[in-house]
């Protein structure tokens, strides 16, 4: 059983290979058909082709006419303004619903008919999570702007207690030592903080009678008691003596006599406490007094500074805290502003008239197909709307004739689906850059060309095929030869023109030219007769050589008789023709 399944497996193989190969030669045959009749008509439409009414004919004679210059391209035609529709929604979301192509969207339904609907659940989910992050953000932002007034108040208490430590320092060290020798005072340690004070001048300072200052009252009251004592004592010393006069004579009693001594004792005890008190103010309580409060002020001083400082400090980080809240706040009403548009976004309305047009319609090489359940990337094009009432065709040009292609050149425009019609219009814009899009032959440069189509045609749809002739010149009067009987050697230009006495190369200078003749501007003259299949020599051979014709004999374009035949032309092996052929289309090109 298992043989037989196995034998009808490679059966089936077998058949599908057998029918994949008929296929592809039936591909081949049809390709081969197409290319065939397309070089039937190329000859034909040739002078002197082997498809025209005339076989036999190979001379051409030399005319004087007008002659057009033209590039002939074929493209698509498309609408010069179009409203194209992109996904703004992020990832990959589905296409739940879209309207159908074709649907003509009128002028009431602009802002009201729904285009294109995207999956929106996963955008749904996030939404109230975002909601609640920004709930918080504006909690802590609120929370931050408060802590930041609230530091600012306390900066400016702080700061003012400060200020006026440092004012109640200098009022005490002012009162002390007086308002002009304290400004002394500090000048003097501000300009050298190294420096000490002399307390000796600044007690002469002080003791100025005109200070006012506690140092001052201070010393004059230890002066005074001094020459109060000094007088006391003087005046017990002078009582003390007459009370000793007046002992001895017995007129007072001992006891009077010992009052006074000790009287005497006591002024001089107390004279002596008021010197030593003098001097201990002098060397120790004023010079420790003035430095307390000089200490105090520049403490005070430095507290200020250490105040400031530290509010500054603790400013900047409640600043840093808030912004840093108010940053977050930002942050969450972008996200949660983000995600509304997101969520707006995956409707999309028409935005104007027209008619709906798939992107997947109009671009080849697209991946994905436009329909309902499609993954759409963000910034994928999804519809075109284009504007029927101008319209225009894309040619690609080659790079031979872009320079040759100027904006606002007339041309003629033929429509495939109306091949009895002939449309007009003229260059719009060329592309600066050579197209990126030519996978298959990269050699090949071309270049993107719009070409306006005249008048408002509502039967023009987008997507038609349009061959498109560009008018670069019209030439009058002029001579001019087939195309193929120009050929290049010794990189000279020339045709072989019919003589009596044979073909013979003569050089020429060419002008303009189009697919099928170029202009003669010297060497040939009117009625001359040129061969349509000039003869291939190497660049050795003489200019003025006669060339050999072929073996059968030749007639004129017009059907006249039949000349005498020529002799056969030397040919060159097949690889080395194929190479020459390439360089005499190229060299086909005007100088």
């Amino acid at each position: 059983m298992i043989e037989v399944k196995k034998a009808r497996r490679d059966g089936t193989r077998a058949g599908g290979r057998l029918a994949f190969s008929r296929r592809m030669l039936l591909v081949f045959i049809c390709i081969a058909a197409v290319v065939s009749v397309g070089m039937l008509l190329l000859l034909r439409k040739i002078p002197g082709g082997s498809g025209s009414s005339n076989p036999g004919t190979s001379l051409f004679a030399v005319k004087r006419g007008d002659l057009t210059i033209s590039v002939t391209e074929g493209g698509d035609i498309k609408a010069v303004k179009s409203e194209l529709i992109r996904s703004k929604v992020e990832g990959r979301p589905s296409i739940v619903n879209i309207v159908p192509e074709g649907t003509y969207i009128k002028p009431e339904d602009v802002n009201n008919l729904v285009l294109v609907e995207l999956d929106s659940s996963n955008i749904t989910e996030q939404l109230p999570q975002r909601q609640i992050d920004l709930s918080t953000a504006e909690a802590s932002a609120t929370e931050a702007k408060e802590a930041y007034d609230i530091q600012v108040k306390q900066n400016e208490s702080d700061i003012t207690a400060a200020e006026l430590k440092e004012k109640f320092a200098m009022m005490d060290l002012q009162k002390y030592i007086g308002d002009t020798v304290a400004k002394k005072s500090i000048e003097k340690i501000n300009s050298d903080p190294n420096s000490g004070i002399d307390m000796s001048l600044l007690l002469v300072d002080v003791n100025d009678p005109n200070s006012g200052c506690e140092a001052s009252q201070k010393l004059r009251e230890l002066t005074g008691a001094i020459t109060l004592g000094q007088e006391n004592f003087e005046k017990a010393a002078y009582t003390l003596d007459w009370t000793i006069k007046l002992r001895d004579k017995e007129y007072v009693a001992e006891t009077e006599l010992k009052k006074d001594r000790l009287e005497k004792k006591r002024l001089g005890i107390e004279m002596e406490k008021a010197r030593i008190a003098l001097r201990l103010f002098n060397l120790y309580e004023f010079p420790k007094q003035v430095q307390q409060l000089l200490s105090d002020y520049k403490e005070a001083g430095l507290e200020l500074e250490r105040t400031k400082a530290r509010a500054r400090s603790q400013l900047a980080q409640a600043e840093a805290k808030r912004s840093g809240a108010q940053a977050t706040l930002m942050q969450q009403q972008e996200r949660l502003k983000k995600l509304q548009e997101q969520l707006a976004a995956c409707t999309i309305k028409a935005p104007s008239p027209g008619q709906v047009v798939y992107w997947s319609s109009t671009e080849r090489w697209t991946r994905v197909k436009i329909e309902q359940g499609a993954e759409i990337y963000e910034g994928s094009r999804i519809i075109s709307i284009p504007d029927t009432s101008k319209m225009k065709v894309e040619i690609k040009v080659h790079e031979t004739w872009i320079d040759k292609i100027q904006l606002g050149q007339k041309a003629e425009i033929a429509v495939a689906a109306f091949p009895d019609q002939i449309f007009t219009g003229e260059v719009l814009k060329k592309a600066p850059l050579a197209d990126q899009t030519n996978f298959w032959d990269s050699d090949v440069k071309v270049y993107v060309t719009d070409v306006s189509i005249d008048g408002t045609h509502d039967f023009l749809k987008t997507g038609m095929t349009g061959k498109v002739t560009v008018i670069i010149d019209k030439l009058e009067n002029v001579l001019h030869v087939p195309i193929q009987s120009v050929v290049t050697v010794d990189k000279k230009k020339v045709c072989y023109v019919k003589t009596p006495k044979g073909s013979k190369k003569r050089e020429v200078e060419t002008g303009l030219f189009n697919d099928d003749f170029v202009e003669i501007k010297s060497g040939l003259a009117e009625g001359e007769k040129v061969l349509l299949n000039p003869p291939r020599w190497t660049a050795s051979e003489p200019a003025e050589e006669e060339a050999e014709a072929e073996p059968e004999q030749v007639e004129e374009q017009k059907g006249t008789e039949p000349e005498p035949a020529e002799e056969q032309v030397e040919t060159k092996p097949e690889p080395e023709k194929k190479q020459e052929e390439a360089a005499m289309s190229v060299s086909r090109q005007p100088e």
